[in-house]
């Protein structure tokens, strides 16, 4: 897997693409500089760990034949500096998957577990330096 960055203006807007070759502008917020003219870098890690686990659990739902009406995911992230230096990594996420349709809550819940523990590359990559937690509802249609 490649992507590519490419400076967009002279501050710190890029564009960035990967082998779907469509866009994602990244920026740096106003106060450092930037034109916030895309999402954080650290917004992307989460928005890159919602996007994983959401393919996942769609992917089981479909199998079992289930209805999904509405599929939303947030994600919200406590990062902690590291002392000595100005790194500020996540150390607890919680994914919310929030599920409108015919899915009993209990298909919900194993289809996420399948993904936070079998399938989603994103989790297994942020697991061992945060704490991933997850909640689910699920509203019929």
């Amino acid at each position: 897997m490649k992507v590519e960055l490419v400076r967009v203006d002279d501050a710190f807007h890029f564009q960035a693409q990967g082998s779907s070759s469509i866009p994602v502008s990244i920026d740096a917020a106003e106060a450092v500089g930037g034109h916030n003219a895309g999402s954080r870098p650290m917004e992307l890690l989460l928005m890159g760990l919602g996007g994983c686990t959401a393919i996942d659990v769609i992917l089981v739902l479909k199998k079992q034949r289930l209805q999904v009406d509405d599929f939303r995911v947030s994600v919200s992230g406590e990062r902690v500096k590291i002392e000595g230096t100005e790194m500020s990594p996540f150390r607890k996420i919680n994914v919310h998957f929030q599920i409108k349709g015919n899915v009993p809550l209990e298909k919900a819940q194993r289809a996420i577990q399948l993904s936070m523990e079998k399938y989603c590359s994103a989790t297994a990559q942020l697991s061992p330096s945060a704490e991933i937690t997850h909640t689910v509802t699920v509203e019929p249609s």
